[in-house]
């Protein structure tokens, strides 16, 4: 492993829990300072800009240097929760002031991610992408894992400011890492085209290739029954799996499979890696299908571990898939799309899954999305794209760029 490799890795593993510190941080804080309404308001300020912000955020990633970009968001991120620290520590704190700082937050997260992608092509050779991308999903399951219990410890031990005050300084430290990093590849740009132009072509290179556009639809349809399941499952659990006990043991089990399945990916001798990311996928459908048919404990935590495990194996093929078949200059824009779709889709998930299960109950909604997740996932599999092999050259379209339009070839 490059050092520049291992800086990306450490500020990565700063920056993701310092990510997955916000939303309980601020939930618990405001559970007993405000109402619901409050949070949800202080919430939905960090998630509607960020969704907006994406597309921009895309062409700014191939317009400028990633590690920049990413840099100027952790910093931006870093002041935002220091003041969402300070704010806290106040009493009572001013919801306005969390809703503008939220939202300062959610735009520097579409920044931030939107360079990720760039960024891992030009700090880490090909050979390595694969085991980096792994090590990256590991460091972001573990985040999600500690992060939770972690918000709960320092809310008791010190307060909910004080652990904004810590996430703060967790996205000075990633910052840092990327203040001295040197990309071992830089990645040749054009001339910077009018943003709508440049916007357009984006958009251009995403439709020419029908693997990627197709496979974006699926994980839009994935995160969409995430939603449902992260709603309905722990209703389920409390009412007929035992209690609350029982939904954080599914819960654990599956992050273990998360974590086992992101471990395994780079040490399997995987020729198709679409196929398998798109058998990855198709494997939720296992604990949606045991939710909604009423099975005991034992068997949707083993459901879930299964379809989490193929979530880790999926993460890491698909980055590195698209890493390979997307032309470096283009990948911010291109990349921006599957972010907007998948940041769009479990949020709707989560809002309407509650009131159609009060509505028509919980067996037909999750059984739809079950249906939903292994027909679109398997029908991926009709396309010669998914099936290439890991080496097999992808047909290019060669024609007249227009304005601000990205080449054709791979780079």
């Amino acid at each position: 492993m490059t050092s520049s490799t291992r800086r990306l890795v450490l500020g990565r593993s700063c920056a993701a829990f310092a990510t997955a510190l916000i939303p309980t941080t601020l939930t618990l804080a405001l559970v007993h300072t405000g109402s619901n309404g409050d949070l949800g308001l202080v919430l939905a300020c960090e998630l509607i800009p960020m969704l907006l912000l994406l597309p921009v955020a895309g062409v700014m990633a191939d317009r400028f240097p990633p590690h920049r970009v990413v840099l100027i968001a952790d910093l931006v991120r870093a002041a935002a929760q220091s003041a969402i620290g300070v704010e806290l520590l106040s009493a009572p704190p001013r919801i306005a002031d969390l809703a503008v700082l939220s939202a300062l937050t959610g735009a520097a997260v579409a920044f931030g991610t939107s360079a990720i992608h760039t960024l891992v092509v030009s700090v880490v050779p090909e050979p390595e992408r694969m085991r980096t991308n792994s090590r990256l999903g590991v460091v972001q399951g573990l985040a999600q894992m500690a992060a939770p219990a972690a918000a709960g410890g320092l809310m008791l031990a010190v307060g909910a400011g004080w652990s904004s005050l810590l996430t703060g300084l967790l996205f000075v430290g990633s910052a840092c890492t990327f203040g001295g990093l040197r990309p071992e590849r830089v990645v040749r740009r054009a001339e910077p085209a009018p943003f709508l132009s440049e916007l357009r072509a984006g958009w251009q290179e995403t439709r020419r290739h029908p693997w990627f556009l197709a496979s974006v639809v699926t994980h839009g349809v994935w995160h969409l029954a995430a939603g449902f399941l992260l709603t309905l499952g722990p209703i389920i659990a409390v009412e007929r799996l035992g209690g609350d006990r029982s939904w954080v043991i599914i819960a654990q089990v599956g992050t273990v499979g998360l974590l086992f399945g992101v471990w395994v990916c780079s040490r399997l001798p995987i020729r198709r890696p679409l196929v398998a990311a798109s058998f990855g996928a198709a494997l939720y459908a296992v604990p949606l299908g045991t939710l909604a048919l009423h099975a005991p404990m034992p068997v949707v935590a083993a459901g879930y571990f299964v379809a989490m495990l193929g979530l880790g194996v999926l993460s890491p093929l698909w980055e590195t898939t698209v890493q390979r078949r997307i032309p470096a200059e283009a990948l911010g824009r291109v990349g921006s799309f599957d972010t907007l779709i998948s940041f769009a889709a479990r949020p709707l998930g989560l809002a309407v899954a509650a009131p159609v299960a009060a509505a028509i109950g919980s067996t037909t909604p999750l059984l739809v999305a079950a249906v939903l997740v292994l027909a679109s996932n398997l029908a991926l599999l009709l396309l010669p794209d998914v099936r290439m092999t890991t080496h097999a050259p992808e047909d290019a379209v060669v024609a007249e760029a227009p304005a601000g339009a990205v080449p054709t070839k791979q780079a």
